[in-house]
């Protein structure tokens, strides 16, 4: 007779996934790695030199846990022929830039474009120049340092730059005040899930974000909602 184990008893298949968090110095991609893997904020990191990486494990269910390797990327250009050769094997990338600098959202097109070519060359597999890429609007908790309307990152230009460059979704997120951190990654994971078919995970877009100024975020009455969804 062939007993049957209980389903409590199971052994979860464990996956091992690396995601990259890129993009220019000083946007706060050190500060989401500690706040989601940590779950604390400090205003003085240093500038990373070359690679760091940080390892959360998540119960994603009964039958599933996530080794979710975050590798934080130095941001500037000098370390950028030595960061490179540690894309290898990324799952999918998490571009970060800063809404208090304009110039951050400009350079975020430089770095898709880098992950895709510099994912699918390492690998040599050409389904990864589609490497699933998030883009996070950091610091949404503070206002432009000038306040000038010229200085402001709108809701509706954030759309349009996503769909522009084929982005999977973007959303607004605070390491200091922890904003949409612990979501927005488990909507990540959720989505390589989808992407690599590894089981029947279903993943729903987020929110759209309304259009009003980002940068009134922190004060706005009603406050903008926290995610904005990109077509795929």
């Amino acid at each position: 007779m062939t007993s049957v184990a209980p389903e409590d008893s199971v052994v979860p298949r464990e996956l091992q996934y690396k995601v990259l968090v890129i993009g220019e110095y000083g946007v706060g991609k050190t500060a989401i790695i500690q706040r989601y893997t940590k779950g604390h904020f400090s205003p003085n990191y240093k500038l990373t030199i070359g690679v760091d990486f940080a390892v959360k494990t998540l119960t994603w269910d009964a039958k599933t846990k996530i080794h979710l390797q975050l590798w934080d990327i130095a941001g500037h250009e000098r370390f950028g022929q030595l960061t490179r050769v540690y894309y290898k094997y990324a799952v999918a990338a998490l571009v970060v830039f800063d809404l208090t600098r304009a110039s951050t959202l400009d350079a975020v097109a430089k770095w898709v474009r880098d992950v895709r070519e510099k994912v699918q060359a390492s690998t040599g597999d050409c389904s990864n120049s589609s490497v699933p890429v998030v883009v996070l609007a950091n610091k949404c908790d503070m206002a432009p340092v000038t306040g000038e309307a010229d200085q402001r990152i709108h809701a509706n230009n954030i759309d349009q730059f996503c769909r522009k460059h084929s982005i999977d979704a973007w959303f607004l997120t605070s390491a200091k005040e922890d904003i949409n951190i612990e979501s927005t990654m488990r909507w990540l994971v959720g989505h390589i899930l989808s992407v690599r078919g590894r089981g029947a995970v279903q993943t729903a877009p987020p929110p759209i974000a309304s259009i009003k100024t980002l940068a009134a975020a922190a004060v706005a009455d009603p406050p903008i909602k926290p995610a904005s969804y990109c077509c795929r």
